[in-house]
C-alpha cells in the first residue's frame, strides 16, 4: 500500500511496471475525506464520468474507443465499499473511514493506459459536493493474460460471490438469478471480444445448458439503481458450479469454463458493471452482503413503480423504445421529487436541460392520468 504525498501518489514500481503481455488487472483505491460529506444516491455515475474524464484528459484516441459503443466495455468499477449512511434525501460518506473503491481493465489498451496513469494519480476522486482523498491504490486482482486464464489450475468445483446486486437483460426485462447460461454468457462476451481466443457462443453456452450444475447457493434480492436511469432487481450471495461427468468429454469447453470463473473477478457478472452492479470474486462465503442504504433502496423502489406506470401507458407501443422512453421518464422525475435539480439530472444523464425539463412535464402529467 502506498500513502498520499501533498498532491499525487506513484505506486512502485513493482506494482504499476506489470509485464508487457498484461491483458486484464484489477485495482482497489483507499479513499477517505476529513469531514462528512453528503452525497446523492445515484454517486456511481460520478464515479463512471469521473474515470472516463481521467481517460479523456490523457488519452483521447482510447476515450472515443470507450465511448463509441461497438463492443463490450473493457473496464469495471464499483460503487463505494464502506458505511453509506442515510441522511434525508441523501447519502453520508463519514469522517476519517477508509472507502474501497475497484476498478479493472479488460483489454490491454486499457491496462496499459492505467499502468501510466497510476504512477501519477490525482490526489482526489472528485464527486459532486464530496471530493474523496485518494490514500492508496494496491493491485487487488493480479496482471494476466487470458491465455494463462486457460491454462491456471483449478479444482473440482467454481465458487462465485456476487458482492454488489447482480442481474441480467433477458427478453426486455431483468433477471435477478444466477441462472448458469446467463452468467457464463456474461463471461463469454468479454472473453469473446478481448481475448483473441474467441470460442463459439451457441456452442458453449449450449454445453453449458447440458453440463452445468447448481450445487449448492445462498443468495437474496434488492432493488438497486441502475446507472444512469431506471432501477433494477440484482441478487447477492454466493453460488457454487460443478460439472457433469460428461463435460470433461470436451476439453476446450471443459477449460474455459475455469478460465472464464477466474476471469469473473476482473470483468463482473451480469450488465451495469461500468456502474458498480455485477462485482464478482472467487469462492464462498457465507457472509450475508450489507443491504443497500434506504435512501437508494426508496429511489430505486420509486423508478421501478413510475417505469412500470409509464410503460403500461405506452404498451400500445411496446418494445424496448418504450421501455427507455418509461426509464427516463421514470429516472428524471423520481431524481427531482427527492429533491435535486433538472439541470443537475440532465448533466448526469448528458441530455439537454430542455429535454429533461420536457420529459418532467410529461411525466407529471401523465402520472395525474394515472
Amino acid at each position: 500500500m502506498v500513502r498520499r504525498p501533498k498532491n499525487k501518489i506513484n505506486l512502485p514500481s513493482s506494482h504499476s511496471d506489470w509485464p508487457l503481455e498484461t491483458e486484464i488487472v484489477g485495482l482497489e483505491f483507499e479513499l477517505a475525506t476529513k469531514v462528512d460529506v453528503s452525497l446523492y444516491p445515484q454517486y456511481t455515475i460520478g464515479l463512471h464520468a469521473w474515470f472516463l474524464d481521467q481517460v479523456r484528459s490523457t488519452n483521447p484516441e482510447l476515450s472515443a474507443y470507450l465511448h463509441d459503443g461497438e463492443s463490450e466495455k473493457p473496464f469495471t468499477i464499483s460503487a463505494l465499499d464502506g458505511e453509506l449512511v442515510s441522511s434525508g434525501k441523501q447519502l453520508k460518506i463519514l469522517a476519517n473511514q477508509t472507502y474501497r473503491w475497484y476498478v479493472t481493465a479488460l483489454s490491454s489498451r486499457v491496462v496499459q493506459w492505467l499502468a501510466q496513469w497510476v504512477k501519477n494519480l490525482p490526489a482526489e476522486v472528485s464527486l459532486r459536493n464530496a471530493p474523496l482523498q485518494i490514500l492508496g491504490c494496491n493491485v487487488v486482482h493480479p496482471p494476466t493474460t487470458y491465455a494463462q486464464l486457460l491454462d491456471a489450475e483449478h479444482g473440482e468445483n467454481l465458487s462465485l460471490r456476487f458482492i454488489s446486486p447482480t442481474s441480467f437483460r433477458r427478453k426486455g426485462h431483468h433477471l435477478p438469478l444466477p441462472v448458469p447460461m446467463n452468467v457464463f454468457h456474461s463471461y463469454l462476451r468479454r472473453w469473446n471480444d478481448f481475448s483473441g481466443i474467441p470460442v463459439d457462443q451457441d456452442s458453449f453456452l449450449d454445453w453449458i445448458d447440458e453440463s452445468t450444475l447448481i450445487t449448492r447457493h445462498q443468495i437474496a434480492s434488492m432493488k438497486i439503481l441502475a446507472g444512469k436511469k431506471g432501477a433494477v432487481t440484482g441478487f447477492t450471495g454466493s453460488v457454487e458450479f460443478s460439472l457433469a461427468k460428461q463435460a470433461a468429454q470436451n476439453t476446450e469447453f471443459y477449460r474455459l469454463f475455469y478460465a472464464l470463473g477466474k476471469l469473473a473477478p476482473y470483468c463482473g457478472t451480469g450488465h451495469k458493471t461500468t456502474f458498480g452492479l455485477g462485482q464478482t470474486r472467487l469462492g464462498w462465503s457465507s457472509q450475508v452482503v450489507a443491504e443497500v442504504p434506504e435512501v437508494e433502496s426508496l429511489l430505486a423502489s420509486r423508478i421501478a413503480e413510475l417505469t412500470e406506470i409509464f410503460t403500461a401507458q405506452r404498451k400500445r407501443t411496446g418494445g424496448d423504445r418504450a421501455f427507455e422512453v418509461a426509464s427516463k421518464w421514470a429516472t428524471i422525475l423520481a431524481r427531482r421529487e427527492m429533491g435535486e435539480s433538472l439541470q443537475v439530472v440532465a448533466n448526469d444523464l448528458q441530455m439537454p436541460y430542455e429535454t429533461v425539463k420536457t420529459y418532467a412535464k410529461l411525466a407529471r402529467r401523465a402520472l395525474k392520468v394515472e
